[in-house]
């Protein structure tokens, strides 16, 4: 069985589009099999997409983009970002790269695992719905590669449902940042946000 994890999905592509309203606007997405979520999309990322914070002129990355729901939703409402994201299956890519172009906005879109496409870039936001199905452990290096990845103030704005791994996620934060707040919460998730002081 694949997982929206694989990197080469073999199923069929079961080609679809969603279509949802995010802070207000309406959006449309290509989806299709063996990608997170297809049918619909999901509430952790509605709740993070809602409610991330996206200052004006940053450099955004959305890691394990998926069909691209945060990083596009990120370029709709701060025009003058410079919006990067990056999934380490290849048919989430290509479903990212469509979607851009069907949401008429610009972005950089690479395949590649977690942060290895993004060798030597600083960030100002990363954003993460992370796998918690794969394993802690995946989570856990998102969180403590976006470390290097931020610049000085920068931030990541990370979403999960609590009660499967919320606890830990939270931990991880404060370990590596020293700070986590409570961003937003509903539906049984919770965005979290901390800051790279130094």
């Amino acid at each position: 069985m694949e997982h929206y994890y694989t990197k080469n999905p073999r199923s069929p592509l079961n080609l679809r589009i969603i279509n949802e309203y995010i802070r207000g606007m309406r959006f449309s997405f290509y989806t299709a099999s063996s990608v997170f979520s297809p049918k619909k999309v999901d509430n952790g990322t509605l709740l993070l997409a809602e409610n991330m914070i996206i200052p004006h002129g940053s450099m955004v990355l959305d890691i394990g983009c998926g069909y691209g729901v945060l990083g596009i939703v990120a370029a709709k409402i701060c025009p003058d970002c410079r919006v990067f994201m990056s999934d380490v299956n290849e048919r989430a890519v290509m479903l990212a790269h469509r979607n851009a172009k069907l949401n008429h906005v610009r972005v950089v879109v690479k395949s590649g695992d977690l942060y290895e496409p993004w060798k030597g870039f600083k960030f100002d936001v990363i954003l993460s719905n992370p796998p918690m199905s794969v394993g802690k452990e995946t989570c856990i290096k998102i969180i403590e590669g976006a470390k290097k990845h931020l610049v000085k103030n920068g931030s990541i704005q990370i979403v999960v449902k609590y009660r499967k791994g919320g606890k830990i996620i939270e931990r991880a934060l404060m370990d590596t940042f020293g700070n986590v707040d409570v961003l937003a919460k509903g539906s049984g998730y919770r965005v979290f946000i901390s800051r790279k002081k130094f």
